[in-house]
């Protein structure tokens, strides 16, 4: 017999091992399931233990030559339909295509199919059909269409094998039956228990209790099938075994009694919702396990003792998809906070439909897992807990190898770049310090063989963004130079290597401008004048935040009170965040980028600002939102690239060509007294003479430029533009007198 079994993307490689352990032979994981052969009892096996398939399919035929709908219908008909239904029965027919050009639509491959199946048994007796029943058919026929190939399946489970029978009432959030039970499968609990060693097992966010659920049928080795009460669909197929059927439920019973024997289960749930912790213990009875589970209302952010001095979390707290959390960044903080010091020498696994929220933990997951919670795309990131003395004796090794390192003595180039960057940081730091600034540059090109920038964010990250070489300067030499720059920036920072990330920088054109890099989707958050942002040092050339323009940013926060704020060419909206941050009445951000507005929508999000109620994104270009609008602004910030050949865009865009026209049109939407802060980055920038000639134009480059970028001055140009006032003229002539 051949069969396949369906899966949940990323979860092949367990039902996979649930087939061999069924006694499955040939399996293979494909990307929507599991194919594998076996016998009728394998086949009832699967259906009666699989915690993680919700279907499995019986092979009936397959056909290697099939090229239109008609020929599909003919090949249905002249199969032997009647060894597996007959007219008094109820059929269902589902379709799924792939590759096929002459069945695109799915439900029309299931209409052709069904044709053919009821040409075939009115063939065979006389005039007479079976009837479509959608919801309890006595037989359901799955037809899989791959270009020319068509495979002939029977339903042999039914369609809802993940669901398990216990779930009564639910709270908002609910998690599928099969998803739990994958997660806890990965999870480190789940190598405990397989070894003979259950661990404690807790859920401190239980909601209806799935999870826990799920791990007390685990650990006392409750088949799914045991809570099963309707019958499955393969006892209604011809050739059914009873006898290989009463085995396998009879083998499913003596593994229960079993671990109930041989197995200490000790697990706990809790929810700082009495409704939730309410639902969860229903579930929990309905389900056979109530005595295994320890159910209690807490709030998991002021625990202060963990259930036992060792063992495994596997949760699914709130992550604000289905559940609304006034501060979700908050709460995943403090739920750091808690693992790290009430539950040392634990191990724990956390699912969040939003990675980002992650990075609140503030702990470096072991590893970490794709699932989908229906079409949620979620994130399970498995961290080990160490305890004190664990961790002091891993501190000790990393020391040990980072002195060994560190006294390796430096070649020439290395110690000159690390005096450099000593003699810098002994300027720079004291000063940053004293701003309470936590994110700025140490070395800008200080020294041509070593040509890049260095910047320090929060103390914890560097960035050594390397310029582009001559292509007169071989490639080994570049490779060695940058080599010895990062073994200089370790010594002098303190900041460990994998902490320093390097990238080449070099003029973006066209589409390259909003390229990736890498899609490691790791975020981390930095701070600057009391605002929250997202920086990510992988995946594009620039980390999400530009440093040279900390003091305009601090220069918007303080003059947006009581304004109307407008944000062009907005990148991530840190300077949005400031105007917000100061007080503005309502900000509008532009960009053509859905990358850096989703971005900022984030960085919105993790200040507690809403991205609707009076904080406004707009996807455009900037001239045409310019141009096609009216709305005035008391204060408007405009830092266009230095050359833009966006997609987006009709026709190129050049900041020293284009600037006039760009500013004219920002100018038009100045209120009465408003200002427009116009900024690029553009070397050798000059400001168009009618600009000056008909704008009040102040320039402010020198005092928008940070002490840690004093080496370069000509890092960006920034200017004050206003309108000239216009004064009415009166007239000497004197009034008409009234008659």
């Amino acid at each position: 017999m051949i069969f396949f079994a369906t899966s949940a993307a990323n979860q092949g490689d367990l039902i996979a091992l649930e087939a061999k352990e069924a006694g499955a032979e040939r399996v293979r994981v494909t990307s929507s399931g599991v194919d594998f052969e076996g016998s009728l009892e394998t086949g009832y096996r699967f259906c009666f233990n699989s915690r993680i398939s919700s279907r499995l399919l019986m092979g009936l035929f397959v056909d290697d030559d099939i090229i239109s709908d008609k020929e599909l219908e003919e090949a249905t008909a002249s199969l032997p339909w009647e060894e597996y239904i007959s007219p008094e029965k109820t059929l269902k027919v589902t379709c799924t295509t792939q590759n096929c050009s002459y069945i695109t639509n799915s439900h029309y491959g299931a209409l052709k199919v069904k044709d053919g199946i009821v040409e075939r048994i009115r063939e065979k007796f006389n005039g007479e059909r079976p009837y479509i029943e959608i919801h309890d058919p006595d037989l359901t026929v799955h037809v899989h269409i791959e270009a020319s190939c068509v495979k002939w399946y029977v339903d042999f489970s039914g369609e809802n094998l993940s669901m398990r029978g216990y779930r009564g009432e639910q709270t908002d959030a609910v998690l599928k039956e099969h998803l739990a039970a994958a997660l806890i499968e990965r999870s480190e609990w789940r190598k405990g228990l397989n070894a003979g060693n259950p661990l404690p097992f807790y859920d401190p966010f239980c909601g209806s209790g799935t999870i826990a659920v799920e791990a007390a049928l685990m650990a006392s080795d409750t088949a799914p099938g045991l809570l099963r009460k309707k019958p499955y669909p393969f006892e209604r197929l011809p050739g059914f075994d009873k006898e290989a059927f009463d085995r396998v439920v009879q083998e499913a019973e003596d593994r229960r009694q079993k671990a109930l024997d041989e197995r200490d289960i000790s697990i706990y749930a809790s929810d700082i919702s009495r409704t939730a912790v309410e639902i969860s213990k229903a579930a929990a009875y309905k389900a056979g396990v109530y005595d295994f589970i320890s159910f209690s209302v807490k709030d998991f952010t002021k625990l202060e003792k963990a259930p036992a001095v060792k063992g495994c979390i596997v949760t699914d707290p709130p992550y604000g998809e289905r559940m609304a959390v006034r501060d979700i960044d908050s709460l995943y903080e403090k739920t750091g906070a808690v693992l790290q010091n009430v539950f040392k020498g634990w191990n724990a696994t956390i699912l969040t439909g939003n990675s980002e929220l992650l990075s609140n933990i503030d702990m470096k997951p072991d590893r970490t897992n794709t699932l989908f919670n229906g079409g949620i795309l979620c994130q399970a990131a498995h961290y080990q807990i160490f305890t004190d003395e664990e961790r002091e004796a891993m501190m000790q090794k990393a020391l040990e190898r980072k002195r060994e390192r560190l006294s390796q003595p430096l070649s020439p180039g290395a110690e000159m770049a690390y005096n450099r960057l000593m003699k810098n940081l002994k300027e720079i730091r004291p000063i940053m310090e004293k701003e309470g600034v936590e994110c700025f540059r140490i070395y800008d090109a200080d020294m041509p063989e070593y040509a890049a920038s260095i910047d320090i964010y929060m103390d914890k990250w560097v960035v050594v963004n390397e310029y582009a070489a001559p292509d007169t300067i071989p490639e080994e030499d570049t490779r060695r130079r940058l080599g010895e720059l990062v073994t200089a920036t370790e010594r002098a920072t303190g900041i460990d290597l994998d902490s320093i990330y390097v990238k080449e920088r070099s003029r973006q054109k066209g589409k390259n401008q909003y390229s990736r890099l890498a899609s490691n989707n790791k975020m981390m958050i930095a701070r600057e004048n009391g605002v929250k942002f997202l920086v990510n040092f992988t995946d594009y050339l620039d980390t999400g935040v530009f440093l040279d323009h900390r003091p305009v940013r601090k220069m918007i926060q303080d003059m947006a009170k009581d304004k109307r704020f407008l944000n062009l060419f907005c990148y991530t909206g840190t300077a949005t965040l400031n105007a917000i941050k100061g007080g503005a009445l309502s900000t509008v951000s532009v960009d053509t980028s859905a990358t850096y507005l989703s971005w900022l929508e984030q960085n919105l999000k993790i200040n507690g600002y809403s991205s609707t109620l009076g904080n406004f994104l707009y996807r455009s270009d900037v001239l045409d939102y310019l141009w096609d609008t009216y709305d005035r602004f008391d204060l408007i910030f405009c830092d266009p690239p230095t050359f833009s050949n966006s997609k987006d865009r009709r026709g190129s865009f050049d900041v020293q060509r284009d600037h006039r026209k760009l500013i004219e049109a920002a100018a038009m939407h100045l209120s009465p007294g408003g200002t427009l802060i116009f900024s690029n980055n553009y070397r050798r920038f000059k400001m168009d003479q009618e600009i000056l000639d008909n704008y009040v134009v102040e320039d402010i480059t020198e005092k928008t430029i940070g002490e840690d970028f004093r080496r370069d001055m000509k890092i960006h140009h920034c200017f004050l533009i206003r309108n000239k006032i216009k004064i009415k003229i009166k007239s000497n002539r004197k009034p008409r007198e009234k008659r």
